[in-house]
């Protein structure tokens, strides 16, 4: 993995915008969902100096380290930003929190007065609870190898939905269709 940073660079240096564009390349460029997490004893390090996960997520110098973890250790052709599909209810008012062992936990939306409580998206308060979160995408457009693509990834409306409005991930869904079927 060699090359320089910076922002500016062109497609024609990254594999897989090559390969989105009909190149075929040999081999074939990498990268894994989740390559950052909890199997790298460098990941736990600066997890275990962020405190809670939000603080990981929300604090550039820690997501950009986390990010260029896996792209130093293996040399994946993309990095994927270190972040979490719940930061977006999160920056609407929703009270989210990640239990140890048990995942995230979210204040439930039983009802239109919970959805009318939030913070609409348009408003400025969503763009500067989420400024940290495009600074480190900044940080890791300057700093990652020129070959080097930053991906970036967000919940499905259903899914980030789901969690909204059952407090957690569920199997079935249930509290979420029950809702859909209740107040369309």
């Amino acid at each position: 993995m060699s090359g320089t940073a910076g922002a500016g660079r062109g497609a024609a240096e990254r594999p897989i915008l090559r390969v989105l564009n009909g190149e075929a390349l040999s081999p074939p460029p990498a990268w894994m969902m989740r390559q950052a997490g909890r199997y790298l004893p460098e990941y736990r390090a600066v997890r275990a100096e962020a405190g809670s996960f939000l603080d990981l997520c929300y604090n550039p110098d820690f997501a950009t380290e986390v990010t260029l973890q896996p792209i130093r250790r293996f040399g994946f052709e993309a990095a994927i930003l270190f972040s979490d599909i719940l930061v977006v209810p999160h920056a609407l008012g929703q009270d989210v929190r990640f239990v140890e062992g048990e995942g995230p936990r979210l204040d439930p939306l039983a009802g239109r007065r919970e959805f009318d409580a939030l913070i609409e998206a348009g408003d400025p308060r969503v763009m500067r609870h989420l400024a940290p979160v495009f600074e480190t995408v900044g940080r890791l457009r300057a700093e990652l190898p020129a070959e080097t693509t930053l991906l970036g990834f967000c919940g499905a409306p259903w899914t980030v939905a789901s969690y909204m409005i059952g407090g957690r991930g569920t199997p079935d869904l249930a509290p979420a269709r029950a809702l859909a079927a209740r107040d369309p």
